[in-house]
């Protein structure tokens, strides 16, 4: 039985190694998926630029123009995995229970064959007016330095991030934040309590007023797609040795926001947090920096994009209303470069798991409604 070209072509995806080096120091990154994908979307007819972001690390941007001008409509994945660690065989696209297993196979390579299987099925027919626009970014897993960086060439009127949606329509999500904190104390032997000042006990005063700042957050009146904001603690380091005061102790902590929270919010909640605790004992030392911080993205349930691709899935008996997703994407940083933006892929499930996989028949129904959606904004 011959295999479906969507599903041959996502098998090839997951057979090439694309763990991001930001995530994994020493990793193979995008360099060979992009080489790939770039000579895949020659082959169907597309015009191909491949933008170099850092060093072997390229997005792959396929355009297909029409007969005359109208809409542009862009297609959008990323090309970086997370890592393999617990993994058997990563790379091995295994087939089974109409499940396709493997490192990126729901995140986001099943997206990715589906929007460029798309594009294959358009070009074979051509487009009438305006430009179909397929891009394959890379580092979504880390800074996004991909999506910021096509969103400098390529503009569109609409575009679909094809993330792992089940097949709903996502027209918001989570934004968030990484705060750095240390606390300060100072070195002694463990033995003269009057020398030292203990920065990991000071940093436990911290950790209550976070948790106790998660609870107030979590019982805000929730967003109605995406719930309520929410913070938890990532990592901590502290001390050099067992008999000694601990000097200095580090910890970063996420902040996940919702739509409506203030740039530079976040930053103030720290500051304030640890002001406060200064206030009640003098002694007390501590700083807040924000690490990195990425919106959260919301889209109208109105506008004309989200509206269009419910059309057509309830055309094909799959019904979608909208939804929020929890996971940050690319369609923040399109969002902000004033592409109105939905996020709609396959379903599956062991994201950033060591038992990853995507729903095959989800694959071809997400290709097929993309090139249903495409055909109304790129055919008369």
């Amino acid at each position: 039985m011959l295999r479906d070209p969507c599903i041959s072509l996502l098998r090839e995806l997951i057979a090439i190694d694309s763990v991001n080096p930001s995530l994994v120091p020493g990793a193979t990154g995008e360099g060979p998926i992009a080489a790939a994908l770039a000579a895949h979307l020659r082959r169907l007819g597309l015009d191909v630029e491949v933008q170099d972001v850092r060093p072997g690390r390229p997005n792959v941007v396929g355009t297909l123009t029409g007969r005359s001008a109208g809409p542009f409509l862009m297609f959008c994945g990323h090309l970086d995995t997370v890592g393999v660690e617990g993994m058997a065989a990563p790379f091995d696209p295994v087939e089974r229970n109409g499940r396709i297993h493997g490192r990126g196979s729901q995140d986001m390579k099943g997206g990715v064959a589906a929007m460029v299987d798309a594009a294959r099925v358009l070009a074979s027919g051509g487009v009438d007016r305006g430009r179909l626009i397929v891009a394959a970014v890379m580092d979504e897993e880390y800074e996004s330095l991909g999506a910021d960086a096509l969103v400098t060439r390529w503009q569109a009127d609409a575009a679909v991030v094809t993330e792992p949606t089940d097949l709903q329509i996502g027209i918001a999500h989570k934004g968030f934040a990484w705060l750095d904190v240390v606390t300060h104390g100072r070195a002694a032997h463990g033995s003269r309590p009057q020398d030292g000042r203990d920065a990991i006990l000071r940093m436990g005063r911290v950790l209550q007023r976070l948790e106790a700042l998660d609870s107030e957050l979590q019982a805000r009146p929730p967003h109605p797609l995406l719930g309520a904001p929410s913070l938890h603690a990532s990592i901590i380091r502290g001390g050099t040795e067992i008999s000694s005061y601990p000097a200095r102790c580090e910890l970063q902590v996420e902040r996940r926001t919702v739509p409506g929270e203030p740039a530079g919010g976040v930053e103030e909640e720290g500051r304030t947090l640890v002001e406060r605790l200064a206030r009640e004992d003098p002694e007390f030392q501590a700083e807040v920096r924000l690490r990195f911080a990425r919106p959260a993205h919301e889209l109208a349930s109105d506008h004309a994009l989200p509206a269009a691709l419910r059309a057509v899935l309830r055309d094909m008996g799959v019904g979608s209303g909208p939804v929020g997703m929890s996971f940050w994407t690319d369609a923040a940083v399109l969002g902000m470069a004033g592409i109105p933006s939905v996020l709609f892929g396959p379903g599956g499930a062991g994201l950033h798991s060591p038992d990853e996989y995507v729903t095959t028949a989800d694959v071809l129904t997400c290709r097929d409604a993309l090139v249903r959606l495409a055909s109304r904004y790129l055919r008369s």
